[in-house]
């Protein structure tokens, strides 16, 4: 039996056309032409555009953002606060090994992100705050001693923070805070700080109970000044109460005394003394001592 090439052929799938296939590439070209036509910059960043390569002057904000595809690239900079902590070694004023371990908290101003990315790159936290910091640390570290660096941590901090602005800010970079985690000394220089530390205290207990002997002496003399003063104040009021008393004591027996000599002296003769109308007066005053006997008046 023959076969019927034109069934064959009849039943046989039809090849996709040329204008199909066209069509095809054209939408999956458009699709993405309009997926590189857009970008969307997150919250907390910059977009920085770059225009074959060349970098925008002005960043893109957080948000939607239509770009020119294949052409333009968008790099997003982060402006969020940012930690940057690392070890760091310094040497003293007075030449003692500091070891310290220190955290910069730091974030990148928005306006400045296209300089950022322009001059530095998107890691600049190595190539641009680690040495900084290192470098900032040493020089505030050498202007004090070792006993300075823990009892004025807060002064080093800030100086460091101070001198961090000064070198970063041009940058773009604002440094939030710094802070020093901690102070490692040598073992030796430790157990010099403990010794003298113990030393101190002792003196300062030695110096208290001194304190507190000269407060408790200077109250017992005060005690015993005030004491004494009264003692005195009743020595002289009595004595001043003895002498008024003999003093009254002689003003009545001399009174006593002078009647007793008029008494003595009298002669019992009344004496008499003639008045303007040739009356006679007889004007006699003679005290005579308790339990005598009046003298009798001559009559006529």
């Amino acid at each position: 039996m023959g076969v019927n090439v034109r069934e064959i052929n009849g039943n046989a799938p039809k090849k996709p056309s040329l204008k199909g296939i066209k069509w095809l590439i054209a939408g999956i070209a458009a699709l993405f032409i309009a997926a590189n036509s857009f970008t969307i910059v997150p919250a907390g960043n910059t977009g920085v555009v770059l225009t074959l390569g060349e970098v925008a002057e002005k960043p893109l904000s957080e948000g939607f953002h239509l770009k020119a595809p294949f052409i333009q690239t968008v790099e997003d900079m982060s402006n969020k606060i940012q930690v940057y902590e690392t070890p760091a070694s310094a040497v003293s004023k007075d030449l003692q090994t500091v070891s310290s371990k220190i955290a910069v908290n730091y974030r990148l101003i928005s306006d400045k992100s296209p300089n950022m990315y322009k001059d530095v790159g998107v890691d600049y936290q190595t190539i641009l705050i680690a040495p900084v910091v290192q470098e900032c640390m040493k020089s505030a570290t050498a202007k004090y001693n070792a006993e300075q660096l823990i009892t004025e941590r807060a002064a080093v901090s800030d100086e460091v923070k101070t001198a961090l602005d000064g070198k970063l800010n041009n940058y773009g970079i604002f440094i939030e805070k710094f802070n020093i985690v901690n102070f490692d000394f040598s073992a030796e220089f430790n157990t010099a700080i403990e010794a003298k530390q113990v030393a101190e205290q002792n003196l300062l207990k030695t110096k208290t109970e001194q304190e507190q002997a000269k407060v408790i002496a200077k109250t017992e003399a005060e005690k015993k000044v005030i004491a004494a003063n009264a003692e005195a104040e009743a020595i002289l009021a009595q004595a001043q109460a003895q002498a008024d008393a003999n003093k009254l004591l002689e003003e009545s027996l001399s009174g006593k005394v002078i009647a007793y000599e008029q008494i003595q002296k009298w002669n019992g003769v009344m004496p008499k003394v003639t008045g303007k109308d040739g009356g006679l007066l007889i004007d006699v005053d003679i005290d005579e001592p308790s339990g005598s006997s009046a003298a009798q008046t001559p009559n006529g």
